[in-house]
């Protein structure tokens, strides 16, 4: 509600169209016990919401901005697999939603024609529309195939019609708003919960919370280990010192277990000639480099958000 009492703050022009509000909210809901699993379905959640305020005309390009950015969401974070519903009303018993049968139809088919515009594949589920308008789901596939919801796109014909939300039009009268709920990223718990199933844990470097850990192998390295971790540090990677008086292989193992993108082991070699011996997730041991070259191969990994070198 709170976007629409912005909205309402003031007479809107025709001019002003659309007018998009977004935030970060925390939703509660009292979801069955029995019903809660993990992250991917919890009591209270935030998500991305928005809600686009706009003309008719204007209805079918923002949904078509909407799937675009979800879309390049979901591909960012590495998504490729996902399946799309439509879901409509059900032609044998309109009164049970709000609104007017002829808006349904118009977003209806302004829903449909983005989605065919874009070349996605969809299903459309007749008589899965909410009471206030139809809508578009877009869901992330787990590792079992399962379908979680993530982004949304959905009119809303019961809310604006309850605020007498409106606009000036250009023949100087007021004029009805379309007004669209979206959310892109949907819940942050249940889309980072998909996010560790769909990796597997082995999160690609751009992304995973600690992106390099730096060991030594006796406490005579710790000077030059914790200026390797210093250089990392200072340049935007996420590093972590493991400096504890264990063996080397234990920290290799655990770091593999932790999947980290990447290990430095400083070892008496290394830390003379200023270098690190490269361990890299998945392929293994890259040799010795010079710090500021296994700086490089970190730093170019992450900002080119290249897949996970691998999951083992």
């Amino acid at each position: 509600l709170g976007h629409i009492l912005i909205y309402k703050t003031k007479m809107r022009s025709y001019r002003e169209r659309p007018i998009r509000y977004a935030e970060l909210g925390t939703v509660y809901r009292y979801e069955r016990s029995g019903a809660l699993h993990g992250m991917l379905r919890v009591r209270g959640f935030t998500q991305d919401d928005a809600h686009i305020f706009c003309t008719p005309g204007q209805a079918e390009e923002e949904v078509l901005a909407v799937i675009d950015l979800a879309h390049f969401m979901l591909k960012t974070f590495g998504y490729e697999d996902f399946q799309t519903e439509l879901s409509v009303h059900d032609p044998a018993n309109f009164s049970k939603y709000a609104g007017v049968i002829e808006d349904w139809e118009k977003a209806e088919a302004a829903l449909r024609r983005a989605l065919e515009t874009r070349g996605i594949p969809f299903k459309r589920y007749e008589g899965e529309a909410a009471f206030y308008g139809p809508k578009i789901d877009i869901k992330m596939l787990d590792a079992l195939g399962r379908g979680w919801q993530g982004p949304t796109i959905q009119f809303d014909f019961n809310l604006p019609k309850r605020f007498d939300l409106s606009y000036i039009g250009p023949d100087s009268q007021r004029h009805p708003v379309v007004m669209i709920h979206r959310t892109v990223l949907g819940s942050m718990e249940r889309f980072v919960g998909g996010l560790v199933e769909h990796y597997a844990g082995a999160f690609p470097t751009w992304l995973a919370p600690v992106q390099a850990r730096v060991m030594t192998i006796t406490d005579a390295q710790l000077p030059a280990a914790r200026e390797v971790e210093r250089r990392l540090l200072a340049e935007g990677v996420r590093a972590q010192g493991d400096f504890r008086n264990e063996k080397i292989g234990y920290k290799i193992r655990e770091a593999q277990m932790e999947k980290i993108p990447y290990m430095l082991v400083v070892g008496a070699r290394e830390a003379e000639a200023g270098q690190v011996s490269l361990r890299v997730r998945g392929a293994g041991d890259a040799g010795a480099l010079p710090v500021e070259e296994a700086l490089r191969r970190i730093r170019a990994d992450a900002e080119g958000r290249a897949p996970a070198p691998g999951k083992a």
